[in-house]
């Protein structure tokens, strides 16, 4: 792991045993884009990679150069009006009305480790040999504008984290209207391109399209990442698939409005772009002051897509997730809400947690409906006190008595709404998000509090905090149903209206960090209508996250099948619910909704008083299967085997780190007849070691069950015997296999 500056070329070289990122200082000061992709060797000067030529019709920055253009060279920080016309990185609106800039080169700084960034999440080392940090500094002297570009280049994996600082050194104030957190220009566009999108209980499909000239881009511009889109997308060769090819992904670590894009220009190249979305973002700098954007994260492999998962995978679970819980299983829960959403007594609660702890369940948490005059969806949020008509000795006495089960108790908050029938709505009625003489949309009859104000932030951390000082509480989930509209303060002058939609995902990060630091062992998992904001913002401070409302299993394949493209298994939370499915009122085995949710955290969503005994007797079975195999599923290196976007079947496995345990999750939507015999190419076992497969009691060396395959032919194919049990609609198995000793 190296970075490099040679002097006489004025080119930096970024490297490790993966890749190579190069770039230069060119003639005008600004930093041309020369290289990104698989480890090359280095060298002085590699400034033939930039390419310039005269082009009819294009501006020319020099006058007795026609050669010299931004519009058809490939650059770090591009900005718009002086020779480019594709989309800038940074814009400035000036005291004139002008948004024209000029930043160049000024010098640079290398540094051990990764310097954090203050009030926003992002990733970091625990030791300084695990990164390097390349501080570029680039200066607008017209406005006085200082632009550091930083990038930490990780010793191990092809990863490269980016994100930029500005810094107004000069005297007239400025509206920063775009700050992009990356930009990378690439030679060609023979990429296709690969999202995540969806909406509300069918998030993050995996959708994919050829790059053409123009722009695609997907963002959000609902105060939140969205359940319609993802911060993340991938630009793979066409041949690229899981096991093979060139691809880049690129994340960024933000919850609130985002822009990812990629420009096809005229002749082929490629702009991608990442940050916060322009669109709703105006940031105003008066001298002496700065602004950070967030952080985006680039991973390149040669190795195909489930590489790059791979290696998002372990960064965001051991460097971007924190704390206690970073690297401890997680607990079995069981969750009352689909059990009795608002309806329930302090009784029927215990009743509920009592059979969960004769199951084996962990963790017991109490959703919605404890607090304030919570009986419906129309009133209570913002009054977080307990409802002592439900629970007569409040949720310290709650908690006390499910702990006194041998069980740990959970609790849900959504602090960062309100209803108006609540009492803290009735005494500051100014604390939501409004405009001023316009009408106030809700949703789900509630508002969006004005976490722009650090009062409105601190009066809900002090309810929080107190809660969570008085009772024993495990466990916190926390949600967020609706997005932002009418996205005005009170509190901040009109010329300032620009920044509230990111001011308010600051106040979001900042009640995170109060809290998680003051109770360090509760395990938060963050919650937004299921996944509407599942980005990796949020894992910095919750390391898991619910995935998705849809808890139907077959549904869920493809959910965490895409999720799975950028974010790991332990971040996945994964419930066994009720049939027919509260969802989709599908009717699936109880056998599959835990064979998918066992990969991700794994929980009920239901009232196991209303099973018989033979499907409790199944519960208890896989509680004890998930306990012994959790640490393998929730922490173990994940393959993808088979789409459930192209097949019927659908495919994926778990190894652990010394590859002796493998757990192979297999699932057949449909049923079928006189079918076809399948088998499954496995990955990641070591070739030599001998496995045992739990179904079949037979043992295959890992190179065999690589090379030709786990044989998952069934009754399907052919026809069915009258005294064998036939396979049924949305079937599926684990086959566990383990080394046998030689």
């Amino acid at each position: 792991m190296k970075i490099v500056y040679h002097e006489t070329s004025r080119t930096f070289h970024l490297y490790n045993d993966s890749i190579s990122y190069i770039m230069q200082v060119m003639r005008n000061g600004h930093l041309g884009q020369l290289y990104f992709g698989k480890r090359i060797r280095d060298k002085e000067d590699f400034s033939y990679f930039l390419e310039f030529c005269e082009r009819p019709m294009t501006a020319c920055i020099y006058e007795d150069d026609r050669s010299f253009s931004l519009e058809h060279i490939r650059q770090e920080y591009p900005v718009f009006g002086t020779t480019d016309y594709r989309q800038p990185a940074v814009e400035i609106r000036q005291e004139n009305g002008s948004r024209i800039s000029e930043f160049q080169y000024q010098g640079y700084q290398i540094s051990e480790g990764k310097p954090a960034l203050p009030g926003l999440p992002a990733t970091y080392t625990e030791q300084e040999e695990e990164a390097r940090t390349l501080r570029i500094t680039l200066k607008d002297e017209l406005t006085g504008i200082r632009a550091d570009l930083f990038y930490t280049i990780f010793a191990e994996g092809g990863i490269l984290a980016r994100s930029v600082k500005f810094y107004h050194e000069g005297t007239a104030p400025v509206a920063l209207s775009r700050a992009m957190s990356l930009c990378l220009d690439l030679p060609d566009c023979d990429y296709t391109w690969l999202q995540l999108s969806g909406c509300w209980a069918r998030e993050r499909y995996i959708h994919t399209r050829n790059l053409e000239p123009g722009i695609v881009s997907v963002g959000s511009m609902r105060g939140n990442s969205s359940h319609e889109q993802n911060p993340f997308v991938v630009l793979k060769r066409p041949a690229a698939d899981e096991r093979q090819g060139e691809v880049i992904g690129f994340s960024l670590i933000y919850s609130g409005n985002f822009r990812m894009q990629a420009e096809v220009d005229a002749h082929n190249t490629l702009r991608v772009l990442a940050g916060i979305e322009p669109d709703t973002f105006e940031w105003r700098l008066e001298s002496g002051e700065s602004f950070q954007t967030p952080e985006a994260v680039m991973v390149y492999t040669d190795r195909g897509l489930n590489h790059m998962s791979q290696t998002f995978h372990r960064l965001y679970q051991k460097r971007l997730a924190r704390g206690y819980w970073r690297d401890r299983e997680r607990p079995i829960l069981n969750n009352n809400w689909e059990a009795t959403y608002f309806d329930f007594t302090e009784e029927r609660l215990l009743e509920i947690a009592a059979r969960a702890k004769q199951c084996g369940v962990e963790l017991f948490v109490l959703d919605d409906g404890w607090f304030g005059a919570r009986s419906g969806e129309k009133a209570g949020l913002g009054d977080w006190e307990a409802n002592r008509e439900r629970l007569p000795g409040g949720i310290t006495r709650l908690a006390e008595q499910v702990e006194a089960m041998g069980l740990k108790f959970g609790l849900w908050f959504e602090p960062e709404m309100v209803n108006k029938d609540s009492n803290l709505y009735r005494q500051h009625p100014d604390w939501i998000l409004a405009t001023p003489g316009r009408s106030q949309s809700h949703g789900r009859f509630q508002y969006v509090l004005d976490f722009s104000r650090k009062e409105v932030v601190d009066a809900i951390y002090e309810q929080m905090a107190r809660i969570l000082g008085e009772a024993r509480i495990s466990y916190i989930k926390w949600d967020m149903n609706r997005s932002i509209t009418e996205c005005y303060s009170s509190e901040w002058p009109p010329e300032r209206q620009g920044e509230v939609y990111h001011r308010y995902i600051l106040g979001v990060y900042d009640l995170y960090e109060r809290l998680t630091r003051q109770f360090p062992e509760v395990l938060f998992e963050s919650c937004s209508s299921g996944g509407g904001r599942f980005d990796p913002g949020m894992l910095y401070y919750a390391p898991q996250g619910w995935v998705s409302d849809n808890s139907d299993a077959v549904e869920r394949l493809k959910i965490q099948y895409g999720t799975s493209l950028c974010y790991p298994i332990s971040s996945m939370g994964a419930h066994v619910s009720v049939i027919p499915n509260h969802q989709v009122f599908r009717n699936t085995p109880l056998h599959t909704r835990a064979n998918v949710a066992y990969f991700g955290t794994f929980g009920y969503e239901l009232d196991l008083n209303k099973l018989t005994e033979g499907e409790l007797e199944e519960v208890r079975e896989q509680i004890a299967f998930m306990k012994k195999y959790r640490r393998v599923l929730q922490f173990g290196w994940f393959y993808r085997l088979q789409s459930p976007f192209e097949e019927n079947e659908a495919a994926w496995m778990v190894v652990s780190e010394d590859q002796k345990t493998a757990l192979v999750g297999w699932y057949r939507v449909l049923n079928c007849v006189n079918g076809r015999y399948t088998r499954l190419r496995l990955e990641g076992l070591h070739p030599s070691y001998s496995y045992r497969n739990s179904r079949t009691g037979t043992s295959h060396f890992g190179d065999e069950l690589m090379y030709a395959g786990l044989i998952t032919s069934d009754e399907t194919a052919g026809q069915v015997p009258s005294h064998v049990k036939p396979c049924t609609d949305f079937e599926s198995r684990i086959y566990v296999l383990e080394v046998t000793e030689p």
